[in-house]
This record gives structure tokens, C-alpha cells and sequence, in this order.
């Protein structure tokens, strides 16, 4: 643990106090595992607010929320791994909140007119000073801009900045004389150090459980890791959160029933976050409003998602009620693009065969799909999961859930946590990036059944999953892969000849190399050194007893008549012969 003790040095502080929270919670075996006793301060005890006989992941999750965003944003991204942990885990990180006290304004009005270069009152006409939301990384206000500030913000956009502006309808208040109502978005102080000392002790713990308890290996700790930094990076940047707003805007641009809030550049930073006021309400109010129609909006709703993924590739990742809105004109509101999600072409087309195994009962094509997952995920010294094992699960899963099952309407939510739950019985561990997608689906189809109970996502995904497929076995398409396909096979074709001659020269020369991978190499390696590292101590040992031994035999006490130096060789030489000989008959024994 040498290594712990020099990471430690640089962040002591954070580090104990992790430890004591960690202890405070009744959570003393993982830090014994860790090997980080030895950090515990002084009197660490329970939480007096919360006893000891709440469950281990009910625990732990308390003792994430009081850690603050990394921990917080970390066991977030573990909620999302049903294929990784058990129901029991990931339903105690599903309830995972980011609350915090709120900032005085007094605090927080500096840290607006910072990022703002004026005074608040010379920006806006209206500033709310209680905030609408606290969170461990931000605190939300509502306010007011006149409308000739917002035509000149807008009009800054088009000339210079090249950025994407919300729907049409966020565009009508700015036509007018009235304010514009906007809420403002500003990071709490003093952050970015303690997520870096957080992210950098996360990173060697993640280490430690990678490299010492090959058991974690499966849960990949490094690579969540990995992603918790990408993730917290991003969203201490809030000009990122905007850009991703803008570009899903651009998106939905010609579909005015979806609405994206705004951005106001002029007035945004890094730090501060200034975007149009939705005025709209969560799917649990929607039935006390007749105005609003709850299937119309779970069907839009539904249709908008499923084009992020499987047309544009960029979702919202956190669609929980909060973020997804019901509007007037039953419209809906996506707001929030702090976490989004990305999806390559490769990606977009294994959705795609998970959704055809729900739509038309296709199991084959998402079979390929956990197989290619098994292979990405594949780890030296474990076998990988069996084809036909996967095959077989592939099979109910499908029985279950496709068209025809004895279950009756498809419920998505349902569907994905089986799949979840199949993935790690078969011991396929889902991308990343699925994974997130995967969790977003789920949040997604659980606001959408609040809208309207009886929700058939079979009937709205069809249209879009044929479409898709059409599209993606259309002529141009199929020309279009035809001509990368052929780019590529030419390629190689003016390649081959210079490698094919290189090969040649080398096998001539006597040079040609091979880089082999073998596993488990690095246990014979480290052997090998040790038995070269005994052998050489036993060679000098040797040279000084050869060297030495002439004048020992006659020098020195005298037992029963005879040199004490010679019966201790004639000695040590019947003991090494023994040695050996009891060597020899385990190792044959062994053959």
C-alpha cells in the first residue's frame, strides 16, 4: 500500500474525511478492503440521524449524498449498471439526490455579477433572490430580461456565435414588449479542487480494486471511473450543457410540439447559465389539468426520445419528471442537457436491433449484439460467455416481451430491467454508453406511463424502428456502404504490396519480429526474474564459500578434533542435499 500512502500525501485531508464518512455509516468492511483504516480520524461513529440497521445499499447511498457531486455523480452512473449489480443496489442509487443548503444571496449575488460583468440589476429587470433549486454543484434562480436585451442576445447568435436557438414558441415573447422570464443557472464556489482531489483518489482506488481483487475486474472500475471524470468535467463547464441544448434544438427545429428552452449566450459562461423559462408542469400534474391531453403527450414524448437515439444519436440522459415537461397546446419540454448521451452509427444500429427484438420478436439480430458486447468487454483469464447460453436467454427474453406474449402490452420500462438482468446472468457487460442509455429508456417509459397508464410503445416505436431499418437497408445507403467498403479493400490493395515486401526483406535479413500477447506472461516473467535474481545470489555466495573456504577449514574452534567451520560446511552441504532430494520427489510426484 506504498503507493496509497503517496497518493495520500497531496490529498490527507479529503481523504479522512471520505474514510470517517464512510465509517460514520456503517460501512467499515469496505474501507477495511480498500486498506485505508489506517486514514480513519479520530472518533469516527455512526450517523446519529441515521441508524445502523438501514440496509448496506440504503447506506451507502446516504453516505454518497453526504460526500458531495463525485460521489454523488458516481453512484449515478452506477444506478445505470443493472447488467453490473444487483436489483437491490441499483434501486437504492436510482434514489440518489444532489441536494445541498442553499448559497445566501448574499453569497451567491458576487459569484452572478463575476460571471456576468455588471451588476444584476443593470441585466435584469426582475431577479428572484430565493432560489427555485439548490444542488451540490448548482443553485437555480428565476428572473427577467427586458425584450430588447434578449433581440440583441438573439441577434449577437446570428451574426457571430453559430449557435442554435429553442423552438418557436420560445421565440414569441421576445417579439413583444413584455419581459422575458428566464431562470439562471450559478455554480456554487470552490469546486473544480475538491472534484479533482475526488477524482484523483477515486482513479487510484479504482486501481487498487482492479489490480488486488480480481473478483471487482467485472465491474470494470477504472472505466467508470474514467466516465465519472469525463461526466463531472463536462458539467463544471456550463457552456457544454448549452451546447448540447442548442444542438438538440436544431434537431426538433422544425417540430414545434418539442421544446428546447434558448440559451442566452451574451449572459452565459462556464460558470453561469442563462436559458428561457419553461412554463411547463411534471407528468404527475398532468391529469389535474384538462387542457392537457396525457396520451397525446406520452405519444410526442415518446416519438421525440426514440429520434434522439436511433436518428440523431444525442438523448437527454436524466428525462426524469423534473426535465420532462408537460406545456400548454400540449407541447413537451426537454430541459436540463447537463448528462446527455452519444451514440456512434455502430451503436445506433445495435439499439436498433434491440428494438426490432421487441417489435417483430427478431432474436437473432440481438444476439449479435450481446455476443459483439462479450467481445468488447472480454477480460485475460476469464472465459467468455457462452454463445449458446446467450442464445438460449436471448430466446425467453424474446418469448417474454415480443409480440405475442402471454404477458399481454408490452411495458418498455419492464423489458429493459429483464434485459439488464440477462446481460449479467450471462455475464455480458453492457458499453457505457448503453448502459446510460439503457437507464435513460427506463426513466423515460416510467414519466411516459404517468402520462397515460396505458401506454403502448409498441404501437408509437413500430413506425420509427421501419423506418430506420428501411432507411439503413435503403439503395443509397447500401451504396454508400458499398463505396466505403470498396475505399477500404483499395486501400489495402496499395498497401499490400509494400508490406508484403518488407516481410520479404526482413525474413532475408533475419530481423522480423513478433510481438506475441500471451496470458498470464507477466506471472512467468516476474518468475523467471526471481529465480535469476536467486540463482545470481547463490553463484556470488557460492564464489565467496570457494574463495573463503580454505582458510576457514583450518581456523577457528575445534569440536571433538575438528574444525568447527568444516563440520558447519559438511553440515549446511547434508542440508542442501536433502532439500534438493525432497524437491525432486515433489516434483515428480507433480509429473
Amino acid at each position: 500500500m506504498l503507493q496509497t500512502a503517496v497518493v495520500a500525501v497531496r490529498d490527507r485531508a479529503r481523504l479522512q474525511e471520505i474514510v470517517g464518512v464512510l465509517l460514520r455509516f456503517g460501512l467499515a468492511d469496505l474501507v477495511d478492503t480498500l486498506g485505508l483504516a489506517r486514514f480513519a480520524p479520530r472518533g469516527s461513529q455512526p450517523h446519529p440521524e441515521h441508524p445502523l440497521d438501514a440496509s448496506r445499499p440504503e447506506r451507502l447511498r446516504m453516505a454518497l449524498e453526504h460526500l458531495g457531486p463525485s460521489f454523488v455523480k458516481l453512484g449515478q452512473i452506477m444506478a445505470t449498471r443493472s447488467d453490473l449489480l444487483a436489483p437491490e443496489w441499483t434501486a437504492a442509487l436510482q434514489q440518489l439526490h444532489s441536494h445541498a443548503a442553499p448559497l445566501p444571496w448574499e453569497t451567491a449575488q458576487p459569484l452572478i455579477e463575476q460571471s456576468l460583468g455588471l451588476p444584476v440589476e443593470q441585466v435584469f429587470t426582475h431577479f428572484d433572490p430565493v432560489p427555485l433549486a439548490s444542488a451540490s454543484m448548482a443553485q437555480v434562480y428565476r428572473a427577467r430580461l427586458p425584450a430588447a436585451e434578449d433581440r440583441d442576445d438573439r441577434q449577437d447568435q446570428e451574426d457571430g456565435s453559430g449557435s442554435g436557438s429553442g423552438s418557436d414558441s420560445d421565440s414569441t415573447p421576445a417579439a413583444s414588449a413584455a419581459d422575458i422570464e428566464v431562470v439562471v443557472k450559478v455554480q456554487r464556489p470552490g469546486l473544480r479542487p475538491q472534484i479533482e482531489a475526488d477524482l484523483r483518489l477515486l482513479e487510484h482506488l479504482a486501481l487498487l480494486a482492479q489490480e488486488q481483487w480480481p473478483q471487482l475486474a467485472r465491474y470494470r472500475p477504472r472505466e467508470v471511473t474514467r466516465q465519472l471524470g469525463q461526466a463531472l468535467r463536462e458539467e463544471l463547464d456550463f457552456t457544454v450543457e448549452a451546447h448540447n441544448g442548442d444542438a438538440v434544438a436544431r434537431h426538433f427545429a422544425a417540430q414545434p410540439e418539442i421544446v428546447v428552452p434558448a440559451i442566452h449566450w451574451a449572459l452565459s459562461g462556464p460558470r453561469l447559465l442563462v436559458q428561457d423559462f419553461v412554463p411547463g408542469v411534471p407528468a404527475s400534474a398532468v391529469g389535474a389539468d384538462p387542457a392537457l391531453d396525457g396520451p397525446l403527450l406520452a405519444r410526442r414524448g415518446a416519438c421525440a426520445f426514440l429520434q434522439m437515439v436511433l436518428r440523431d444519436g444525442l438523448f437527454h440522459a436524466d428525462p426524469h419528471p423534473g426535465n420532462l415537461l408537460a406545456l400548454p397546446g400540449n407541447r413537451v419540454g426537454f430541459i436540463d442537457f447537463g448528462m446527455v448521451g452519444r451514440l456512434s452509427p455502430q451503436r445506433r444500429r445495435q439499439v436498433l436491433g434491440l428494438m426490432r427484438a421487441l417489435v417483430e420478436g427478431q432474436g437473432r439480430s440481438l444476439s449479435g449484439v450481446l455476443l459483439e458486447w462479450a467481445a468488447e468487454s472480454e477480460m485475460p483469464g476469464r472465459a467468455p460467455p457462452s454463445a449458446a447460453r446467450i442464445e438460449a436467454a436471448v430466446d425467453r427474453f424474446v418469448t417474454r416481451h415480443g409480440p405475442g406474449a402471454s404477458n399481454g402490452r408490452l411495458v418498455m420500462s419492464r423489458a429493459l430491467q429483464d434485459f439488464m438482468a440477462l446481460a449479467r446472468e450471462t455475464g455480458v457487460a453492457l458499453p457505457a454508453d448503453m448502459a446510460l442509455l439503457l437507464k435513460a429508456l427506463i426513466t423515460a417509459d416510467q414519466v411516459l406511463l404517468q402520462l397515460d397508464p396505458q401506454f403502448d410503445v409498441v404501437q408509437t416505436a413500430t413506425p420509427l424502428v421501419k423506418a430506420q431499418l428501411l432507411q439503413r437497408y435503403s439503395l443509397r445507403s447500401l451504396a454508400r456502404q458499398r463505396r466505403a467498403a470498396m475505399a477500404q479493400w483499395l486501400e489495402l490493395a496499395d498497401d499490400a504490396p509494400h508490406t508484403l515486401r518488407l516481410v520479404m526483406q526482413r525474413l532475408r535479413s533475419g530481423r522480423l519480429q513478433a510481438d506475441l500477447d500471451i496470458r498470464h506472461i507477466d506471472r512467468l516473467s516476474l518468475a523467471l526474474e526471481r529465480a535469476a535474481t536467486r540463482l545470481a545470489l547463490a553463484v556470488v555466495s557460492g564464489a565467496f564459500i570457494l574463495g573463503l573456504a580454505p582458510g576457514l577449514l583450518t581456523m577457528g574452534p575445534r569440536l571433538w578434533g575438528i574444525p568447527l567451520f568444516a563440520a558447519l560446511g559438511v553440515a549446511g552441504a547434508a542440508a542442501s542435499l536433502a532439500v534438493l532430494f525432497t524437491t525432486m520427489r515433489r516434483q515428480k510426484a507433480l509429473d
